[in-house]
């Protein structure tokens, strides 16, 4: 039988380490020694400058990235980044885009609250472990609360746990994580899922196998993939109403807005959501 668990697992972990590979390579300058004779008295210093550039590379994987941060800081891996952004504005605009019109102007409003409200209802018993794993047992009871009445009452399709003022509060690993302070490492632009972070990028591997859908079509692979596009689709047209609000160097803006926006929602969870708000770097030296 096919194994899509460990196929996910497989493409989330190659896409991360083929980023980081080619990152390093694109920023790392070749430091080989011109003759081979001189090859044993140069050792030492090869060694050190090897050591050097592993301590920088390290350094680099623990920035805790923010909009407020110099490029070179939040954003070491631009030039590969760039390229990423490319890449997916260039599959969004022949296919993903025009797809996402379609399915806004001839899908009822109707029809797409309740296929998104289906969809988050069933990821609700994860976002309710990572709220016991932040230590938020009443909110935990009251994410598995508003689980089990929509889905008795509706299966899912509607939200009448928001009139009993039981509010849906999308959690995920990477969140969990910055709750607890680890860092989110650099910004990533990665193969067609978009803005991310190290941290979020690997806390996404574990979220995806981690919701119901992934049992519930085990045996069916075809239905998996459907829903997987489809969400992906009704993701997208989510954004169609404000994709016009990304100005000037539309990359830089997506990326400042992804950070910024990671920041507030970790900070609110914290209980300090001023300290997540604004763009002004308060740490930097005079």
């Amino acid at each position: 039988m096919y194994n899509r668990s460990n196929k996910q697992i497989k493409i989330s972990v190659l896409t991360l380490s083929l980023f980081l590979s080619c990152a390093v390579h694109a920023e790392t300058p070749s430091n080989t020694p011109d003759n081979k004779q001189n090859l044993t008295m140069d050792q030492l210093s090869l060694t050190e400058s090897a050591q050097m550039q592993i301590k920088h590379f390290g350094k680099t994987l623990a920035v805790d990235a923010s909009a407020s941060q110099p490029d070179p800081v939040k954003d070491p891996f631009q030039s590969v980044n760039r390229k990423v952004y490319a890449f997916n504005n260039t599959l969004d605009g022949y296919i993903l885009r025009p797809i996402a019109v379609q399915y806004k102007e001839k899908v009822p409003s109707e029809v797409r609250g309740s296929y998104r409200s289906f969809r988050n209802n069933l990821g609700e018993p994860w976002n309710a472990t990572n709220q016991l794993v932040q230590w938020k047992p009443l909110k935990a009871l009251k994410t598995l609360g508003r689980f089990t009445l929509n889905t008795l009452t509706t299966l899912g399709l509607a939200d009448p746990a928001q009139r009993l003022n039981l509010n849906y509060e999308d959690e995920s690993l990477g969140t969990t994580l910055g709750y607890y302070h680890v860092p989110s490492g650099p910004y990533l632009m990665l193969p067609l899922l978009g803005p991310s972070t190290l941290r979020d990028g690997l806390g996404w591997a574990v979220d995806r196998q981690a919701r119901p859908q992934k049992y519930m079509s085990k045996d069916y692979d075809g239905l998996y993939w459907t829903d997987t596009a489809l969400g992906a689709i009704d993701l997208r047209s989510s954004f169609l109403d404000v994709e016009n609000a990304l100005q000037g160097d539309k990359y830089a803006a997506l990326r400042d807005a992804y950070l910024q926006r990671n920041k507030f929602v970790i900070a609110e969870k914290q209980g300090n959501p001023n300290e997540g708000v604004s763009f002004v770097d308060d740490t930097s030296s005079p």
